[in-house]
């Protein structure tokens, strides 16, 4: 079924999606004031401290986002699709939102609220706002030009950096929150149609029709609850402020809405028809897979400058012989791999810019050597793999920093998508050793390189630092992102049909840990498909 074979009316060239209305007992007026000495739920308009997760039934929803993919170039393939809910205070466009992410059935989805985008008050109107004279519902209360650069990032796939507004004290907190794009990006708030590049950059338009009864008593729930505010503040500001705002400013804008969703998170029927329309778009928009992306990477051309392999000396040759060799225990494999690993990371370190020291030694005299020439030397590893190498680092690196990223493969969509991500504060000014065991085809480094630009990491500041790499994982991460230096000791010609690199390494990560492989991991030294 589509929207257009739905059994709805018709109305203001949007489709109003209705159902039965009976059942909201939840909202009557002996249920509204919350038991006394009851703490407030909620002060901000981002939650801090709790992950941004959305656990449902069956599964667990990513409210922050990940980059998105890259093709071979460093394109981005696809733009988010991104749906505006528009709508007056309390009608439930978050619990709309929330529905609709639960019945998306994607793992990554942006919800982002308007709350987070209010002004920062001056000490006038911050006396204003402390008797309930300052006027939140006015289109002047907020930061439109933040709000539409911000989407704009999102909906290119960038990372930003979110305001956490806090409604007690009219201001935003020090810390602002960070948050990735992601395939789908749902916007929520009471003037999400009020300005023209706001709806230039909406996919889908929907308004929540909530009957102004119900919207006053969720109302004054919400704000002597969670807002600490008395109910005789909280229905002064809505007669003077929130009831003239939603009829000049916000029920004029449903005209402009592709769906008016009457009765907000209880209308199934409605949010069910939304998430397959949805999912319509998504096909619409898929381009090429991962797959095919990075297949079409020119291993016919001459590896990269930007490439370099560790001298294969007698000993270097020899280390790889013991650890290719399928028979070798795992108590050597880990000897020796830790010894390879020390010689990568040594020759990584020459890359790592220098300039002319003279000191004196012991003796008296002037010696003419080399220092580093940077801020901070920063080693991230992509778990769990990766996380292998910091040893090594650490060992040849006083005082390194490290970083962790968490790459896993969507069994569905083959994709690689970032789980856990852990990063120095000030990383954008270091030069970083991204490090990998091994790479296959690419994608899982060509995601953490994006991850660490998001970070405002200079590209050509970062080495991708790996035991192995196969021709074509070296062709992807060279054509994407051409000043990333990429080291290795060796570059093995082929893949197989899985895309295993070949004569390859085996499992580096289930070699190095003694595990089966019957877990979860899938990032490169798995030298899964998409990784």
């Amino acid at each position: 079924m589509t929207l257009q074979d739905c059994a709805g009316a018709r109305i203001s060239g949007c489709w109003s999606l209705r159902s039965d209305r009976s059942g909201s007992g939840e909202d009557s007026l002996d249920r509204l004031l919350p038991p006394t000495g009851a703490p407030r739920r909620k002060s901000t308009s981002l939650n801090t401290t709790e992950p941004p997760l959305l656990r449902t039934g069956t599964r667990t929803v990513y409210t922050a986002g990940r980059p998105p993919w890259y093709d071979e170039h460093g394109a981005q393939s696809k733009e988010a699709f991104v749906i505006g809910l528009c709508g007056g205070s309390a009608s439930g466009k978050t619990t709309v939102a929330n529905k609709i992410i639960e019945a998306l059935d994607v793992p990554w989805v942006v919800l982002l609220s308007m709350d987070s985008f209010y002004k920062v008050l001056s000490s006038e109107e911050q006396t204003l706002a402390a008797s309930n004279d300052y006027n939140f519902d006015h289109p002047g209360a907020f930061d439109f030009e933040l709000l539409v650069a911000t989407l704009r990032k999102l909906k290119q796939g960038r990372s930003v950096k979110i305001p956490v507004y806090d409604f007690t004290t009219h201001g935003r907190q020090k810390d602002w929150k960070n948050v990735y794009g992601a395939s789908v990006i749902i916007f929520e708030g009471i003037m999400s149609f009020a300005d023209k590049e706001l709806l230039q950059l909406l996919d889908m338009k929907i308004f929540v029709d909530t009957d102004s009864d119900i919207r006053l008593v969720r109302r004054l729930r919400r704000d002597i609850t969670e807002r600490g505010r008395d109910i005789e503040g909280v229905i002064k500001q809505y007669n003077k402020f929130v009831k003239p705002a939603f009829e000049q400013y916000i029920e004029p804008t449903m005209r402009l809405a592709d769906i008016v969703v009457p009765r907000g998170g209880g209308n199934m029927v409605a949010i069910d028809l939304i998430v397959q329309h949805v999912h319509s778009q998504l096909e619409e928009q898929r381009e090429l897979t991962v797959r095919a992306l990075l297949a079409s990477a020119q291993q016919t051309q001459p590896l990269p400058q930007t490439l370099s392999v560790l001298e294969s000396t007698p000993q270097v040759k020899g280390l790889h012989t013991i650890i290719r060799n399928k028979e070798t225990s795992r108590d050597e494999f880990i000897f020796y791999s830790k010894r390879l690993m020390r010689l990568l990371i040594e020759h990584a370190l020459t890359f790592l810019p220098s300039q002319p020291s003279v000191v004196q030694t012991p003796q008296g005299y002037e010696y003419e050597g080399r220092s580093y020439n940077g801020k901070g030397i920063t080693g991230v590893s992509v778990l769990r793999a990766g996380e292998t190498m910091e040893p090594a680092l650490r060992a040849v690196c006083k005082d390194v920093r490290i970083g962790k990223i968490l790459i896993q493969t969507n069994i569905d969509s083959g994709e690689p998508e970032l789980h856990y991500l852990r990063l120095p504060k000030d990383i954008s000014e270091d030069h970083v050793i991204l490090m990998d065991s091994t790479v296959s085809t690419g994608a899982a480094a060509m995601m953490a390189v994006r991850v660490l630009l998001d970070h405002e990491v200079q590209e050509e500041n970062i080495a991708l630092v790996s035991l192995l790499m196969a021709e074509l994982g070296v062709h992807s991460v060279a054509y994407a992102f051409p000043k990333v230096k990429i080291i290795t000791t060796a570059v093995d010609k082929s893949l197989d049909d899985l895309l295993h690199v070949i004569p390859g390494i085996g499992d580096f990560g289930d070699r190095y840990f003694g595990t089966d492989g019957s877990d979860s991991w899938s990032d490169e030294d798995h030298e899964q498909p998409s990784c």
